[in-house]
């Protein structure tokens, strides 16, 4: 790039390129950059504070490189201290978003260093310590006055973390439904016993969550201890081609509609599809929209030998999925276009 610059050749270069030299803590490219010309933005600081290069940060708000608060921001979420500090000690801006990087990084030593000197934090900074695991982050953070809610529950739940969970039940912090149907999602039995055994309410999407991800002894622990559930349970299921999940809500009293069948139909899922007729679930013409829609032919097929109805969306659907053959295939079996 020098020899081309000196040699007169037109060499294209924009803010990113000085972005890029400080991406990677080129100092030295950067300086020449800079004395030749070359733009620079908010983003060389940001882009140097994220990956903690603390020269090429300095040379840069030096010399007059702007910054904002994603230089913060970058260096907290990487977990940068001397870079956070710098920037802070040299009037750089933060908010809360700062507090809520470091958090989400499990960086203490940066979120405690950014409270201690001013910088806001809310909610957020707490969902993101549980989300992340990082007990001793929440821990500091709430016994330091952050406010937190209901989505640490939720979050602890949805990524496994029993300890986060049970420090923020056992000190006050608020949970609803959504954090029995993270756990359920996630496929955390012993969370989900535990939250219940609390009495921490649930509903009818702890038995959708658990069978849209096919863990059976979920759905079974949910509903045999009284968690309700509809037809949506089975739609889930079927969408998602869990067949044992669908079984068993079936058999056990668990309603299903049309749904239960274009959603088999929708997610490719010939055996589920199978198991829903042959047990007497009803479909009508989305079996068939949905099996073109998404190119399912042997599924169209299926549906067609077994007496689903279809109409002309199967046609509308057909012509513009793929393989070209499912609309062929439909035409010449007596689809209405």
């Amino acid at each position: 790039m020098q020899w081309a610059h000196e040699e007169g050749y037109t060499c294209s270069w924009s803010r990113q390129t000085c972005a890029a030299a400080a991406k990677y803590g080129h100092r030295s490219v950067l300086i020449w950059l800079h004395e030749n010309g070359c733009p620079w933005d908010a983003s060389t600081c940001a882009d140097a504070a994220k990956r903690g290069h603390l020269e090429v940060l300095k040379y840069a708000h030096e010399h007059g490189c702007e910054w904002n608060q994603s230089t913060c921001n970058e260096a907290a979420r990487s977990g940068h201290l001397e870079a956070l500090k710098y920037a802070h000690e040299h009037g750089c801006p933060w908010t809360t978003l700062t507090c809520k990087y470091a958090a989400a990084g499990g960086h203490l030593d940066v979120l405690k260093y950014a409270h201690e000197n001013g910088c806001p934090w809310n909610e957020d900074t707490c969902v993101f310590a549980a989300q992340g695991g990082y007990l001793e982050v929440l821990k500091h953070a709430h016994e330091n006055g952050c406010p937190w809610d209901k989505g640490v529950c939720t979050n602890a739940e949805r990524g496994g973390h029993l300890e986060i969970i049970l420090y923020a039940h056992e000190n006050g912090c608020p949970w609803d439904s959504q954090t029995c149907a993270s756990a359920a999602q996630g496929g955390y039995l012993e969370i989900l016993k535990h939250a219940h055994e609390k009495e921490c309410p649930w509903d009818k999407d702890v038995c959708m969550a658990a069978a849209e991800g096919g863990h059976l002894e979920i759905l079974k622990y949910a509903h045999e201890n009284g968690c309700q559930w509809d037809k949506w349970t089975c739609a889930s299921a079927a969408m998602c081609g869990h067949l044992e999940c669908l079984k068993y809500a079936h058999e056990n009293g668990c309603p299903w509609d049309k749904y239960t069948c274009s959603h088999a139909a929708e997610g490719g899922h010939l055996e589920i599809l199978k198991y829903a007729h042959e047990n007497g679930c009803p479909w009508n013409e989305d079996t068939c929209a949905f099996a073109a829609k998404k190119g399912h032919l042997n599924i169209l097929k299926w549906a067609r030998e077994h007496g689903c109805p279809w109409d002309q969306q199967t046609a509308l659907d057909a012509r513009a999925a793929e393989p070209w053959e499912i609309f062929q295939w439909a035409i010449d079996n007596g689809c209405p276009i």
